[in-house]
C-alpha cells in the first residue's frame, strides 16, 4: 500500500472536508498538523511517502528537498500553481505534480477586514468588552472619502478595487506593468509610483511574488507616505522590504499596517511585529476559507485516485 503525507493541516480538517473512501483501499494516509521545523526535518519525516499533499506554500519543495526524497512519485499543490514547488526539478525526477482547484476570492475579505479594524479597532474593542474594561476608548475613521491605492490592477487587485468603491473608497492604481489606458479600461484612475504612496490613506498590495516584485516597495516608497496612511499586504511578504517597513512602523512614520504574510511562516513568537500597537496580524488566512477547503481537499482525493489509476488529471508542468 503505498504512503500518503497531507502537509500542513493546521486545523486538523483534511479527512474530514472530503470523502477519502475512493483511495482507501490503495493508500495509507498520515497527515501532520503542525509546520516542519526544518527542511532537514521535512525530509526525514517524509522519507518512504510517494504522495505527498501540501497547503500552498507552507511547506516548500525546491529541487534539495526533492532529491532527498526518492520514493516520492506524485506531488499534489492546493491551488492551480506554486511557487515553492519546484516544477522542473520535480518533472526531471519523474515526480508528477498536479493542482487543485479554487473558490471564491477569500483574500478580498480579509484585505477589508485588515482596513476595518485598523480603522474602527472592532476587535480590539470586543476584547475589551469580553474583559470587563471601560466602555469604549477608541476614536474610528471612515473608509468613504480615503483613498485606496492598489498595487497591481489584476483580476484579485480590481475586486478589492469594486470593494473599496462600495465603501464610498477613491481608488487609484499602480504597477509595473500598469498603463493609463489599462487602468482606464478597468474603470480606475492611474496614478505613478510616486502619486500612489504620496497620495494614498490605505495601500493594498496584489502582485505575485517574482524576482521581478521581490522589494518592489522600497524605504523610499514608504517614505512618500502618508504619516497617517496603511500599507496592507495579503499577497507575499518580501516584495516589501521587511527591514524598511519595520523600521518605519516602529518610527511611527506611517499610520500602521495589516499584514496576513511574512517572512518566515509561522511567524516567530518573539518577532517585533508582534509587539506593536499600529500593526494587526493575521495568520495567512487569504485563501483559508470554508469554499475553498471544500473544493481544496476533494480535489487531492480526485488528483489521487486518478493517478493510481495511470490517468492524472491538473497536472502541472514546468
Amino acid at each position: 500500500m503505498l504512503k500518503a503525507a497531507i502537509l500542513d493541516d493546521y486545523q486538523g480538517v483534511a479527512l474530514n472536508y472530503a470523502d477519502w473512501s475512493s483511495v482507501a483501499k490503495d493508500v495509507e494516509v498520515k497527515v501532520f498538523d503542525k509546520p516542519f521545523a526544518s527542511r532537514a526535518e521535512a525530509v526525514q519525516a517524509l522519507q518512504g511517502f510517494a504522495i505527498v499533499a501540501g497547503m500552498r506554500e507552507r511547506t516548500p519543495f525546491p529541487r534539495a528537498v526533492l532529491e532527498a526524497l526518492p520514493d516520492l512519485k506524485l506531488l499534489i499543490t492546493t491551488g492551480a500553481k506554486n511557487n515553492s514547488f519546484d516544477i522542473k526539478a520535480a518533472t526531471e525526477r519523474g515526480v508528477t505534480v498536479c493542482g487543485t482547484g479554487s473558490v471564491g476570492n477569500p483574500t478580498v475579505g480579509v484585505v477589508f477586514g485588515l482596513m476595518l479594524e485598523l480603522t474602527r479597532h472592532i476587535g480590539f474593542e470586543n476584547a475589551r468588552m469580553k474583559a470587563g474594561e471601560s466602555w469604549q476608548v477608541t476614536i474610528g475613521q471612515d473608509l468613504e472619502g480615503m483613498t485606496l491605492g492598489i498595487v497591481g490592477l489584476g483580476k484579485l487587485g480590481q475586486k478589492v478595487a469594486k470593494v473599496g468603491q462600495a465603501f464610498g473608497m477613491n481608488i487609484i492604481a499602480w504597477s509595473q506593468n500598469l498603463t493609463p489606458e489599462k487602468a482606464k479600461e478597468a474603470g480606475y484612475e492611474y496614478a505613478s509610483r510616486e502619486e500612489l504612496f504620496a497620495k494614498s490613506d490605505f495601500i493594498s498590495i496584489h502582485l505575485v511574488l517574482s524576482d521581478r516584485s521581490r522589494g518592489l516597495i522600497t524605504a523610499d516608497d514608504l517614505g512618500r507616505m502618508k504619516k497617517s496612511a496603511y500599507l496592507i499586504n495579503t499577497a507575499r511578504a518580501p516584495i516589501a522590504d521587511q527591514a524598511a517597513l519595520l523600521k518605519a512602523l516602529q518610527d511611527k512614520t506611517i499610520g500602521g499596517a495589516g499584514l496576513d504574510v511574512f517572512e518566515v511562516e509561522p511567524l516567530p513568537v518573539d518577532h517585533p511585529y508582534r509587539k506593536l500597537d499600529n500593526v494587526v496580524l493575521t495568520p495567512h488566512l487569504g485563501y483559508v476559507s470554508e469554499q475553498n477547503y471544500s473544493k481544496y481537499f476533494p480535489d487531492i482525493v480526485e488528483d489521487i485516485r486518478a493517478f493510481l489509476d495511470g490517468k492524472p488529471v491538473r497536472v502541472i508542468t514546468p
